[in-house]
């Protein structure tokens, strides 16, 4: 009990530290006196480079999550709305962001990943947790190939340099998926030789759920490519399909992490800078502070009537309107009288999850993959499109899916701004929840996508992908007045985030090279990237 103790403590150091300065490389000198023996016998060496590595999915230190998910992924994804006028200026919501904002995912994460990777080969030869390791980079590493394009990745070195030729999107996510293959044949081998529990926090050592979680994320990517490259994509996909462990399909197969520190998720954090705590007549403000839930969202949900709602959003504090949310793409109203009326995001301090992967998203891409390409996936893609909304569901332990699914007449309206000023008066979509097996492919895509991005709320950047690669869901454009793009970016929004400054300083002759070969058009915002070609 004592030496159970004192490990918990280390952990919980180690967390604290990650939610605080991701300083992962201090996980290994105990500050309580355990020797590297006993560090190893109890796990806690590999435990720590498996929490430096999911650092780079999304990372647990706030200033980075704010970033990264609640001001690119989230606004760009129609989740989250800026709520602070001083975004005014400069904003990705506003279309014309500083490189500090837009520098982070490419400039930060591999620096959070190889080192860790490298931490991890140094402390264990077991190839299962190996394999591991190489799921969790390509978890991590993807997102930046979706948000910028072409980049460094087959060359960069064990520390994380980026100061190295780049490759290729295309390059890039093939052999994401290649490094998949391999790690996936290890699991498998491996199914039933589970590694130790204490040493994994997302789940527990358990190899046939690390094994599902990479099959949905090869998954994934292959849909990536679904129109980019439709014969390979087939053939991965299909491969997931047929494959004996498959991908995740239920509800505790989630890739989640529930360790923080003592200030909590990262994301209850950024939301809830600057927030307004009371009225001025002393009553308590219920919503939050910097981003609040993007109109978008909120407009769906309400027009479906989402029992959602409750679980993803706080109530509004506008007379009238129970939930609705601050449009994003708009001059920023003032917070203190205005702003902080919105809708806010509705998550626990300590006891809300950040999600990696969510099985709702690996049903919603088999339907996609049945009813829009005509892939072989092993089942309907009703099933498969009925399972996702299930599976979301009970995520969110919320009830009413059967109803849900079986209404065919209820659809998003039109936008109406309780302020007055940013009204949207063209309807978004005019389909239903309930599946349609007469419906065109277009019609049942247009489907899939909406649920899906519903669904995986609050994963901004994996959304966001989505809408440029299928067009789905529609989603409120940037107003004309808020435009500061310079007519570089249309209102529709952008389609990749330019390369960080310290690319053109630190990789110049690189750079250079990848966007001449690469990259298919200048470096700017609007520039379509490689899977972006429906």
């Amino acid at each position: 009990m004592k030496n159970c103790f004192k490990y918990t403590l280390i952990l919980a150091a180690a967390v604290s530290a990650a939610a605080c300065t991701r300083n992962f490389q201090e996980y290994n000198t105990d500050p309580y006196g355990a020797t590297e023996e006993e560090l190893a016998r109890d796990g806690y060496n590999v435990k720590s480079a498996l929490l430096g590595l999911a650092d780079g999915i999304i990372a647990l230190d706030v200033n980075t999550t704010q970033f990264t998910e609640a001001l690119l992924g989230g606004p760009l994804a129609g989740y989250l709305a800026d709520a602070n006028a001083g975004f005014n200026q400069n904003s990705i919501g506003r279309l014309n962001p500083p490189n500090n904002w837009t520098k982070v995912l490419m400039e930060d994460f591999p620096s959070r990943i190889y080192p860790n990777l490298r931490q991890l080969k140094q402390v264990t030869s077991n190839e299962t947790i190996l394999a591991v390791g190489n799921v969790i980079k390509v978890a991590g590493m993807h997102r930046i190939a979706d948000t910028y394009g072409p980049m460094p990745y087959s060359k960069i070195t064990d520390d994380g340099s980026l100061q190295v030729p780049f490759d290729s999107q295309e390059t890039v996510y093939k052999t994401m998926i290649g490094e998949l293959d391999a790690a996936i044949e290890v699991l498998t081998r491996n199914r039933t030789n589970n590694f130790s529990a204490s040493s994994d926090i997302i789940y527990g050592g358990n190899v046939e759920k690390w094994c599902r979680y990479a099959n949905s994320l090869k998954l994934r990517l292959a849909m990536r490519m679904s129109y980019a490259d439709p014969a390979y994509a087939q053939q991965k996909a299909e491969e997931v399909a047929a494959h004996e462990i498959g991908a995740m399909a239920s509800a505790d197969d989630i890739a989640q992490l529930l360790a923080f520190g003592n200030d909590g998720n990262p994301l209850y954090v950024a939301v809830n800078y600057n927030r307004v705590s009371t009225h001025d007549d002393g009553s308590a403000c219920i919503t939050t502070g910097d981003s609040h839930a993007a109109a978008d969202i909120v407009l769906y949900m309400n027009g479906y009537k989402d029992p959602r709602r409750s679980a993803y959003f706080t109530k509004s504090e506008w007379d009238g309107y129970e939930y609705v949310g601050l449009r994003h793409g708009i001059v920023i109203p003032d917070h203190k009288t205005v702003g902080h009326k919105y809708s806010g995001i509705k998550i626990d301090r300590l006891n809300s999850p950040i999600v990696l992967m969510a099985p709702a998203e690996t049903a919603f891409l088999k339907a996609e993959a049945v009813a829009v390409f005509g892939w072989n996936m092993g089942g309907s893609a009703k099933d498969f499109y009925e399972q996702g909304v299930r599976l979301s569901f009970e995520q969110w332990g919320v009830n009413g899916a059967d109803a849900y699914l079986a209404d065919m007449t209820s659809v998003p309206g039109t936008y109406s701004d309780p302020a007055g000023s940013n009204d949207y008066n063209n309807i978004l979509t005019n389909l239903s929840v309930a599946w349609d097996d007469s419906a065109s492919a277009e019609v049942k895509q247009e489907k899939i996508m909406i649920q899906k991005w519903i669904a995986n709320f609050p994963l901004g950047n994996e959304s966001w992908a989505d809408i440029r690669r299928t067009g789905y869901p529609h989603i409120l454009p940037c107003t004309d007045e808020a435009n500061n793009s310079g007519g570089l970016v249309p209102n529709e929004g952008p389609r990749r985030i330019k390369y960080p400054q310290e690319e053109y300083t630190s990789n110049a002759a690189n750079l250079s090279e990848a966007i001449s070969k690469y990259l298919g058009g200048p470096d700017q915002m609007a520039t379509r990237l490689w899977f972006d070609c429906k």
